[in-house]
């Protein structure tokens, strides 16, 4: 069974509590959900492989600590995950990045694909799916697969907020795939909506309706 590992660090809480606030505006809401994508990267990357490198100084020749083998992608699931690379590249330079391109059946609830690329090494790299919300599963479910199907074989999930409902498809569909969340909410609404959630993470992004 994956890990589910929800984010505990008062930063992390605060600034998702600040954004929930509906009178946030679209620039302060897009800045913020960076910063928070740049504090659960660092957290979520704790368990990442070293390997020794010898380097010099300019006081001495050393051994220190360098990622091991390749390095880290990021997927964002458009358009909304698009609002979190920008925070997990400040901390991740050399991260490539690949996009998967979903939206959702307004009757079913279910995803459709419309636009998938990724790093042509993509599955030689730790890559990380990333969408603010994590709500029926539908859509990061179907991206998982995807990569899955591309070759990925080393893949986590993250996102800032996430209902229960959403935990327990991902668990039951990719139960190899860990999950770092940085709010487990209560539930979703009629209209699959999470409760008490911060309304369409996308539209609050782009400024959009």
């Amino acid at each position: 069974m994956s890990k589910v590992q929800v984010m505990d660090h008062p930063l992390i809480q605060h600034k998702i509590t600040y954004i929930r606030r509906e009178d946030v505006g679209s620039k302060e809401f897009r800045e913020i959900v960076g910063e928070i994508a740049s504090l659960m990267c660092y957290e979520a990357t704790r368990d990442l492989k070293l390997q020794d490198v010898k380097i010099k100084t300019p006081i001495c020749e050393t051994t220190g600590k360098e990622l091991s083998g390749k390095k880290l992608a990021i997927v964002p699931i458009l358009r909304a995950g698009l609002g979190m690379v920008d925070g997990m590249i400040h901390m991740i330079p050399s991260a490539k990045v690949g996009h998967i391109g979903l939206y959702r059946d307004p009757d079913t609830f279910e995803p459709i694909e419309y636009y998938c690329k990724l790093p042509a090494d993509c599955d030689e790299r730790e890559v990380f799916v990333v969408d603010p919300m994590l709500a029926t599963g539908g859509s990061s479910v179907a991206a998982i697969q995807m990569l899955k199907e591309k070759g990925v074989k080393r893949i986590r999930f993250m996102c800032i907020i996430a209902a229960p409902e959403g935990v327990e498809r991902m668990q039951k569909e990719h139960p190899d795939v860990d999950l770092y969340i940085g709010a487990l909410d209560d539930h979703l609404n009629d209209h699959k909506y999470i409760v008490p959630g911060l309304g369409d993470a996308g539209d609050r992004i782009f400024g959009t309706k």
